[in-house]
């Protein structure tokens, strides 16, 4: 009996501090149904239900020592609940084969693609020849080519003609996963068209579009009064509108750590409320009497929340900022309800609602750097004010002190993240952000706030000429600092439990109370001694065979210098190299050939007689071309009907033979990525296409997994 009243010992030990575990369990429930194989049938999400509902049952009978527990499995399980909603609630048709044709549908957002060409997004979408039951919610398509008839502006209706293809798969297996994100944005196809868009219709009058045509419009007038990379940079942090961006620019921002200061998220959020809610204060304490009669400070709270909420449309309400807007509010109701605005239970709060909100933010860069930053400022600030830290030095030095350790801080929190996402480190980031980032909060955001004030009168150019001065600073510290040497260090991808452990290790030293934090700096430290031994697969092979990269001792050498640019980026990227596919295509080529599996790769003219050739010789092969009637029976062909089975492949060596992994199989079978799912058929990753396992032919593999096994019962991948 005794042994069963440690645990309840030890959490009565955490008492006060139970409700700032939440956000953790719930995480875990959400992160869970992610990561599950197969889609959750509505009988097992009924059967959660049941069971939350249970456990939420038992809660108000059980003692209060086994509360924790009982909460802490109702959380994961509401958290799988919520992800299964959430992914049925924004279900939308998805595209599942090729479109060449008429396009037709309303601007709703526009940006700019990875090769700088002007992208639109359409939604009210008419296809040639498809029923709307079948046509997609949105598409996104990039316009390449000369572009004279037609200025793009949110509400305006456009016709053109176009390529469609479904949201692509997994680079590799376990990679990002671009068809779940194109899930939750509703979007159902991707493409582009290389002739002239033509207007179908004039610009929608509807309400629901003002805010974006208002946005264009701000956006526009930023850009032609800061001519340049300035005006655009304004543009961007102000309205969300990045397309004015060079890539230039981009890459220099991104190599001096100072790319956050683009995203309206809680740097911008913050500054502004916090702008706004010192001037308010500030305006009404100069008011006699003031002070004493009213309750200015939650009146100017009141204030900066709807600064806040303004902020929020006139960024087109995308996910990052209205993350940051949900944080700021958090803080600033506990400030109109005289609570404790900035602590770990206001940070607690505002990842439970946005969890809530958007559960399918959890495994993007932003909503895990935002929420890294912040926890780790609030703990390390909360540390400073008990140890009464600073208090003695003069106010210009705390000054200086608090950004250097705000930079230092958030830069420390957030690596694993940005390394582990983009694959880089800027090892000068904490220099341009010390010498940017006081100057984003003391000129550049404030100019901002004095522009819009001073807009009705026209003196609006009063407030741009200060922003612009402190945004050209931006752009120098940017421009100088990345083209430093080494600025910029290449990491690998780290294996799927990394980061994870990372995360789960740093909480617990922050939130767990007495000696026992050190444990978490045991989960720490091994999850990156999990990633300082990462093995890179040997070889991989892309979803349309057109390309394959053989890991040698120059690094990772490509078969084609061109084309398939996405993937060849993708997979440099996760090897920790640089992103440079000529550079990477002019290395020689080892043999494909992995441990005792022969490999070869078949393009070009002859196809057919070089397959038969290959085959001869090899193990398994590789054609970018759909191979019609019987497949050879001497070889594992890796055509364009198996790989739209698979996804795209990865080779590895182990000591016991040759692992070939799926990037299908990495997924699952999931709503986003099985167009059977959104229909009739159930679908299990334990059904197998036994035609399409190696095992006939004697292939000394260890294991082979595949798109579901390889296989669907018929199923169709997108």
């Amino acid at each position: 009996m005794r042994l069963a009243q440690i645990p309840l010992d030890i959490v009565d030990g955490q008492r006060g501090r139970l409700f700032l575990w939440t956000p953790m369990f719930y995480a875990m429930g959400i992160g869970l149904f992610f990561a599950l194989p197969n889609e959750p049938s509505y009988t097992l999400l009924m059967c959660f239900l049941a069971g939350a509902a249970a456990l939420g049952l038992l809660l108000w009978r059980v003692s209060p020592r086994g509360a924790p527990f009982l909460t802490a499995v109702l959380l994961i399980l509401l958290g799988l609940l919520v992800g299964g909603l959430r992914t049925h609630v924004v279900a939308e048709p998805v595209l599942t084969y090729r479109y060449y044709g008429p396009v037709e549908g309303r601007v709703i957002r526009i940006d700019r693609s990875a090769s700088d060409a002007l992208r639109l997004t359409l939604d009210r979408v008419v296809l040639s020849d498809t029923a709307p039951s079948r046509t997609p919610a949105r598409v996104r398509v990039s316009l390449h080519g000369d572009q004279p008839y037609v200025a793009p502006e949110p509400g305006l209706r456009l016709a053109m003609t176009a390529h469609l293809s479904p949201p692509p798969g997994p680079t590799e297996p376990g990679g990002f996963d671009f068809q779940r994100m194109a899930w939750f944005d509703r979007l159902g196809a991707v493409g582009y068209t290389q002739t002239p868009v033509l207007r179908a219709a004039p610009v929608d009058p509807s309400p629901t579009l003002w805010v974006h045509r208002s946005r264009q419009v701000l956006s526009q007038d930023l850009q032609s009064k800061l001519p340049g990379q300035t005006g655009a940079f304004a543009a961007a942090i102000l309205t969300g509108d990045r397309s004015g961006i060079s890539q230039e620019t981009a890459e220099a921002l991104r190599g001096a750590n100072l790319s956050h200061l683009l995203a309206i998220s809680g740097l911008h959020m913050g500054l502004l409320t916090g702008v706004v809610f010192f001037a308010i204060r500030l305006g009404l304490a100069l008011i006699p009497g003031a002070a004493l009669k009213w309750p200015i400070k939650n009146l100017a709270a009141g204030g900066a929340l709807c600064a806040g909420a303004f902020y929020l449309a006139l960024s087109g309400f995308n996910v990052a900022t209205e993350r940051a807007f949900v944080m700021v509010s958090v803080i600033l109701l506990a400030v109109l309800l005289d609570r404790q605005a900035i602590s770990l239970r206001t940070v607690a709060i505002a990842a439970l609602i946005l969890l809530t909100l958007h559960p399918e933010v959890l495994p993007e860069p932003g909503f895990q750097m935002s929420f890294a930053a912040t926890t780790a400022l609030v703990a390390v600030f909360a540390i400073v004010r008990r140890l009464h830290l600073m208090w003695s030095w003069p106010s210009w030095l705390r000054t200086i002190a608090t950004v250097v350790i705000s930079s230092g801080v958030a830069g420390i929190a957030t690596a694993p993240v940005a390394a582990a996402h983009f694959n880089r480190i800027a090892d000068y980031g904490l220099i341009a952000n010390v010498v940017s980032v006081p100057l984003m909060g003391a000129m550049v955001i404030p100019a901002a706030v004095l522009a819009l004030m001073l807009t009705p009168l026209g003196l609006q150019s009063l407030g741009l000429a200060v922003m612009g001065w402190g945004i050209r600073w931006i752009l120098f510290v940017a421009e100088s600092v990345s083209s430093w040497e080494g600025a910029v260090s290449h990491l690998p991808s780290p294996p799927p439990s990394s980061l994870p452990l990372i995360a789960l290790g740093a909480l617990f030293v922050i939130l767990w109370r007495g000696r026992a934090q050190s444990f978490g700096l045991i989960a720490v430290f091994f999850g990156f001694g999990l990633w300082a031994v990462v093995e890179r697969p040997a070889l991989l092979i892309s979803d349309d065979g057109a390309l394959v990269g053989r890991m040698g001792p120059e690094g990772r050498a490509l078969s084609k210098p061109r084309g398939s640019g996405f993937a060849a980026t993708v997979w440099l990227e996760n090897d920790g190299d640089l992103p440079d596919q000529e550079r990477a295509a002019a290395r020689a080529m080892p043999p494909l050939d992995v441990g005792p599996l022969r490999v070869r790769h078949v393009t070009g003219r002859g196809w057919q007689e070089a397959v038969h050739a290959a085959c001869a010789e090899a193990d398994l092969v590789i054609v970018n071309q759909l191979w019609e009637g019987r497949a050879p029976q001497t070889c594992l062909l890796a055509d364009l009907g198996m790989l739209r089975q698979s996804g795209a492949l990865a080779v590895s060596h182990e000591d016991d033979g040759v692992t070939i992994r799926t990037a299908y199989a990495a997924s699952g079978v999931r709503l986003w990525n099985t167009p059977a799912l959104r229909g009739d058929h159930a679908i299990t990753a334990r059904e197998v296409r036994a035609e399409l396992l190696p095992a006939a032919i004697g292939l000394r593999f260890r294991e082979i997994e595949g798109a579901v096994r390889l296989a669907m019962s018929g199923a169709e991948r997108p």
